[in-house]
């Protein structure tokens, strides 16, 4: 069954779950704006979910600049003429233990991951209040609910994200809905931002089993897909064969 045809704009489009997610929300009738900082890899998604008889449509974005992500959503309402669906999914993953004093690294999962999804509601919120209603996915992970060696500060800043949620959601009259989509072990780029030899090792094994990142774009879908009274507040994905 096809859903209500909705406008969602996706950060962090340009690869793994980002990009998952705009092929699935497109082939479900979705139209779907794209961020990310490689607009070569959003102009060519953006072709393939046309030929594929999508509506999709880019814009570069650094979600670290506020000003950056509201001329995104923007330009996503001048596109579309609305703004329903905002999926914050940018996220940065560079993993090491915390007396490597990796500062900037830390400063830059901060600057991402919680800055980028709080610039992301800064921007969307009153436009969706304005036009009546609308959608927040928050993509954080099983770091938001555990912690583990060398991931303290990544964990810290999505415990954040599911704080922001859930803030967010108690403080919504109802119109507008919050999703908090965490994926456990998800097949990604991520991993490749890890500089620290000893953590990027042992991500190796810990990687060894892991979700097509299409799993993680159903779940947002299923979550888009409800009726405007139902709210799916939170969805945990792990791989079956896993215990992490």
């Amino acid at each position: 069954m096809r859903n209500e045809s909705k406008v969602v704009a996706i950060t962090g489009a340009s690869s793994g779950i980002g990009e998952e997610t705009a092929r699935r929300l497109a082939g479900d009738g979705h139209r779907v704006f794209l961020g990310a900082r490689r607009t070569d890899r959003l102009d060519a998604l953006s072709r393939e979910i046309g030929e594929a008889g999508g509506t999709a449509a880019f814009q570069r974005l650094d979600v670290t600049d506020a000003a950056d992500v509201r001329a995104f959503v923007a330009a996503a309402r001048e596109r579309y003429g609305r703004m329903d669906v905002l999926v914050n999914n940018a996220g940065v993953m560079p993993l090491s233990p915390l007396d490597a004093l990796e500062v900037d690294e830390w400063d830059r999962m901060i600057d991402v991951n919680v800055r980028g999804v709080l610039h992301g509601i800064a921007a969307a919120l009153p436009v969706m209040r304005a036009q009546g209603g609308g959608h927040f996915v928050n993509v954080a992970s099983v770091g938001a609910y555990e912690v583990s060696p060398t991931a303290a500060v990544y964990c810290a800043t999505k415990f954040a994200v599911r704080a922001i949620s859930e803030g967010l959601r108690q403080e919504s009259d109802g119109s507008v809905r919050v999703t908090l989509v965490s994926p456990g072990v998800t097949e990604s780029e991520l991993a490749e931002g890890i500089s620290d030899p000893a953590a990027r090792e042992a991500m190796k094994a810990y990687r060894a089993v892991a979700l097509p990142a299409s799993a993680i774009a159903g779940a947002v879908a299923y979550a888009v897909a409800q009726p405007a009274g139902v709210d799916v507040n939170e969805i945990v994905v792990r791989p079956a064969a896993s215990a992490q």
